[in-house]
């Protein structure tokens, strides 16, 4: 069975940037499942891979318009310590959830001076040309559930996000 818009999809893959270094891999753990042709992996992969079939492997490159976007310099700012709530150690490399108009978005402290902290929330690849290895592992179609929601289901809850009020939430990620 091809890869077609609302299709399950299984990938092996590896992904690297310019210099090779590795980013990202399934390589020692699950395989990435998508329902493809739904926006939940980048532009450029998806196109790649239309039409192929299990058992198909490929290797491409795609530029940061098919990927994270170019890197937008308005979108590095900076803010008070005192914004991430008390007792909150923030050093350079952390990422935070910001929530605002657009909703959440992830940000990336970039420098702390004293009690001024500079951010940014490009996506870390943003402006990067990416290099993937990929391994078509099957491909399947998609429940009812599953096209209703415009996601593959792997036993999540479908819980509402409450709304906080503050404007960072504490969720250290610099680990992942």
């Amino acid at each position: 069975m091809e890869i077609k818009k609302d299709r399950v999809v299984t990938i092996d893959y590896t992904l690297r940037d310019d210099t090779g270094r590795l980013i990202d891999s399934s390589a020692g753990s699950e395989p990435l499942v998508y329902l493809h042709g739904n926006e939940n992996i980048i532009p450029g992969l998806e196109k790649e891979l239309e039409g192929k079939n299990p058992g198909e492997a490929i290797e491409c490159s795609i530029k940061p318009g098919d990927a994270y976007g170019d890197r937008d310099e308005a979108l590095v700012f900076k803010v008070q310590k005192k914004d991430f709530g008390e007792n909150v150690e923030v050093a350079p490399g952390m990422q935070f959830e910001a929530h605002g108009e657009n909703g959440v978005q992830i940000v990336t402290v970039v420098k702390v001076d004293g009690e001024e902290v500079t951010l940014d929330a490009n996506h870390p690849l943003a402006g990067e040309t990416l290099h993937f290895d990929v391994k078509v592992v099957d491909v399947r179609e998609a429940t009812p559930e599953e096209l209703e929601h415009g996601h593959v289901h792997t036993g999540h809850d479908h819980e509402e996000f409450e709304e906080n009020e503050e404007d960072f939430e504490v969720e250290d990620s610099s680990e992942s």
